[in-house]
């Protein structure tokens, strides 16, 4: 009798904790899950999530996401991101994997684009009037980093959304060459790929933080666009 009541108190607990959350998730977050599109945190607990652009913090200056605090991906997204969280776990027990940004509705990327345009900083900002959007634009991207057991990102040789060569993987030898990244932020880098595509997701050349679980091109004909 004892174990019947704790069994169903739990399960109230459960059920009143679910209550809470959907009731305190945005608009915009309850139309994403209305897509399709899975919530990082729900899914992966261990990695953790703080999105850039719902604070003032970014390149922008100021609040973007109004409304969407979590981090949203695709199934086929969020699988792959679980098999990298759990390849890093055995691969190195000391860091975990932070999320800084993942779905994006068109309509932000659109404001992003309107900073950029025209200047030599578009290779950094995927054009939203250009065939449908970009991959954050389906959720099939995500930005990440490793982080170490006291909460700090470790040394990648820039700052996330540095827009400049040193974000670049594709130009990476040469800056470690010319001593614009140390080794260890270079072996850091490529710690942090080795793990991404472990899990089969796809290397941005211009942003060592961005990757995505399929080509864009295959996302605009599978998937809507976030608007």
């Amino acid at each position: 009798m004892m174990k019947k009541m704790i069994f169903s108190l739990v399960a109230l607990m459960l059920l009143c904790t679910a209550a809470v959350q959907a009731q305190s998730k945005s608009k915009l977050e309850k139309e994403l899950e209305r897509k399709g599109l899975l919530n990082v945190a729900e899914h992966i607990p261990g990695v953790e999530v703080y999105m850039v652009y719902a604070t003032p913090y970014n390149f922008m200056g100021r609040v973007l996401y109004d409304g969407l605090d979590e981090a949203y991906l695709v199934p086929e997204a969020m699988e792959m991101l679980k098999k990298a969280n759990d390849y890093l776990r055995k691969r190195r027990m000391d860091l975990h994997l932070v999320v800084y940004d993942a779905a994006r509705p068109r309509s932000i990327q659109e404001q992003m684009w309107s900073v950029v345009e025209g200047t030599d900083l578009e290779d950094f900002v995927a054009n939203p009037h250009k065939r449908g959007g970009g991959p954050h634009n389906f959720g099939i991207a995500v930005d990440v980093t490793l982080v170490d057991c006291t909460g700090h990102p470790i040394p990648m040789g820039s700052e996330y959304d540095y827009f400049g060569d040193r974000s670049r993987v594709d130009m990476e030898q040469e800056l470690f060459e010319n001593g614009e990244i140390t080794r260890r932020e270079l072996l850091n880098r490529r710690l942090l790929r080795e793990v991404m595509t472990h899990a089969g997701w796809i290397v941005e050349p211009s942003e060592w933080w961005h990757f995505n679980c399929m080509p864009t091109s295959e996302a605009r004909e599978k998937l809507q666009v976030i608007q």
